[in-house]
């Protein structure tokens, strides 16, 4: 291991925690403007009352009565519940509204085995005013539908409607159409005599998202969930923070607006896109609760000014799994986070690569942590050229350390001439200096695809391996009675596997090292494992145990490598051999000469001139 080899492994240690930082700290550096701008909005906004965070769904009467409203509620004046069933939801509709009031996901269980519930309380609604009399207005989910019987369609979904009544002929109908094999469901509304039950032919729809703990660590999942939307056509999305309330508006029509948690998404969906909209998040700076976040949403949807009009809509409520999001054709995959930011590019690594490779390993093996295991051998060896490159390179340079020592001594404290004979010598002997530093930051991609790749991999999640129960979270042999700060309060042992392993291939860098005189040198290649110690005891055990594993491979090969491949007898004859070459010089380097010729010459003259005004 050379110079440069260690300083591409710094560099590599250096991008890892800006990475881990960002990725951990959201979006918390916003600019001191715009902070106060949300701050002076907030401010004019109501406040949330905390106990409201609390599932505390209650039957209630209608607030207004068929004395004071031209619209008919139904006539029992209580609110009642329907339950509907399918393979993949369990969904409970209220009359009180014509909505969904809880729905959970049959599949999935919350990470202390409980059932998975995406939706259920008052900060869950869909509604919007409409005119009930002279001037006065309603929100439909605060008026009493009357539901019709569930009827289920030819192709095995079902369906369910609820009616509102105007004295006039008005009308107002939701219906509700869920497939048996689909979390995707049809939300229709249909409007007889718009013009009088809307101002303006425009339906503002409040549309309200709270998500609720799901996974072990809720700050980590905070971290791991956004609010995401696809705008005039382009995804994009806002990460959370947490204790951080934030806001957005759109100018462009928006096709749809999803709350995103780590690895599930509630959402609705316009066909025909919604106008405008705008949409507010609060994150409770308090976790106790079990509370994620809550966002409500704005939507403006234009209604044509006819006796008839109807509004077609879907709600998402499912998991974050990138097969089923890509189905539905509108973008939501990317709501899966394999690549964002300055690393987006890396999306492209885990779905052409990753992905298939690990989906066709675990479609054949049973263990998910076998399959981490062979999915780590096989990109090993694919990378295993540029392994080879940086520790032949490291060789190289170990065998050229005399003769630079010597360049040292000769030139002492001429830098300058040093650098230029140094440099000479590589050519001669056909040396590239960066070429233990090259396939180092080379592999940086491969590291921020699989971080990635198994923070957002749904299929991972409650997946046991040795001692790991879940290897969609961290595991822990050893809960502490207190938190360590940059550490935490449970102790991974995976985290520990992998810093070991680490401190092991630095160690044996270092003993294949000749000493450069430079104290940093001699201590960098343990900064490193010991940052990881921190870093990694809060990521997915899936993540560590792949770090593990890979570090093993790497000790391995690094032995073979360096034991059994590299022939250093045979690169001393064979850069001997480069130095008795005819070289050909390119313009370019000609021109460089020419520079360091120039400025050795002023150099030169300067010190002379220094020489003479002393005398």
């Amino acid at each position: 291991m050379d110079r440069n080899t260690v300083i591409g492994f710094g560099l590599l240690a250096v991008l890892f925690i800006g990475y881990f930082y960002y990725s951990r700290q959201g979006q918390l550096d916003f600019e001191t403007q715009k902070q106060a701008q949300i701050d002076s909005i907030n401010r004019l906004k109501p406040q949330v009352d905390s106990s409201t965070l609390q599932n505390t769904q209650q039957p209630a009467p209608p607030i207004f009565n068929a004395e004071n409203s031209d619209i008919m509620q139904d006539s029992g004046g209580t609110e009642k519940n329907i339950e509907i069933e399918t393979a993949l939801l369990k969904i409970t509709f209220t009359t009180k509204g014509g909505q969904p009031s809880k729905v959970q996901l049959k599949n999935y269980q919350t990470f202390d085995q409980k059932p998975l519930v995406l939706q259920d309380g008052q900060n869950n609604s869909l509604s919007y005013p409409i005119n009930i009399g002279s001037n006065k207005t309603a929100q439909t989910g605060d008026l009493l539908f009357t539901p019709s019987t569930v009827e289920v369609l030819p192709d095995g979904s079902k369906s369910i409607s609820f009616f509102l009544q105007g004295k006039e002929g008005e009308k107002i109908v939701h219906q509700y159409v869920i497939p048996d094999s689909s979390y995707m469901i049809g939300f229709h509304i249909g409007l007889t005599g718009g013009n009088r039950l809307l101002t303006q032919n425009v339906i503002n729809l409040i549309w309200k998202a709270q998500a609720k703990q799901q996974e072990k660590d809720i700050e980590w999942e905070t971290q791991q969930s956004h609010v995401a939307f696809v705008e005039n056509g382009e995804y994009d999305f806002e990460q959370l923070a947490p204790g951080k309330s934030d806001m957005k508006k759109f100018e462009e029509p928006v096709e749809w607006v999803a709350l995103k948690q780590q690895f599930f998404a509630t959402a609705i969906v316009a066909k025909t896109k919604f106008s405008n909209a705008d949409v507010r998040w609060e994150v409770p700076a308090d976790t106790s609760k079990g509370i994620v976040a809550t966002t409500t949403a704005n939507l403006r949807l234009n209604v044509p000014a006819t006796s008839q009009a109807e509004v077609d809509l879907q709600l998402l409520y499912g998991p974050g799994d990138y097969k089923i999001l890509k189905s539905y054709g509108n973008q939501m995959f990317n709501m899966v986070p394999l690549g964002s930011g300055i690393f987006a590019f890396v999306k492209y690594i885990n779905r052409g690569f990753v992905m298939p490779v690990f989906n066709f390993l675990t479609s054949h093996i049973a263990s998910y942590g076998l399959a981490i295991a062979l999915l780590t051998i096989i990109i090993r060896l694919l990378i295993s050229p540029l392994t080879y490159q940086s520790y032949l390179s490291g060789a190289k340079m170990k065998v050229l350390k005399p003769e630079i020592d010597s360049l040292k001594e000769k030139h002492g404290d001429d830098k300058q001439t040093f650098g230029m004979e140094q440099m000479k010598l590589f050519r001669s002997a056909g040396v590239n200096p960066l070429g233990g530093c090259i396939p180092a930051v080379l592999q940086i991609p491969i590291f921020f695809a699989l971080y990635n790749f198994f923070n957002s991999n749904i299929d991972l999640r409650g997946q046991s391996f040795l001692w790991a129960t879940d290897l969609s979270s961290y595991d822990s042999i050893y809960n502490i009675p207190f938190a360590i700060p940059f550490y935490g309060s449970h102790i991974s042992l995976f985290t520990i596997l992998a810093v070991v392993t680490s401190l092991l291939i630095s160690l044996y860098g270092m003993s294949n090292m000749q000493d450069t005189g430079n104290p940093m040198m001699k201590y960098m290649p343990f900064i490193f494992p010991v940052i990881l110690l921190g870093v990694f005891n809060k990521l997915p055990s899936s993540l560590t145990w792949y770090y593990t594993v890979s570090n093993v491979i790497t000790l391995l090969i690094q032995f073979v490598i360096q034991k059994y491949i590299i022939n250093h007898e045979k690169i001393l004859s064979q850069l001997e051999a480069n130095k008795k070459k005819p070289k050909v010089v390119s313009k370019w380097q000609q021109r460089v000469n020419a520079m360091q010729e120039q400025n050795k010459k002023l150099q030169t003259m300067q010190q002379k001139a220094k020489a003479g005004g002393r005398k």
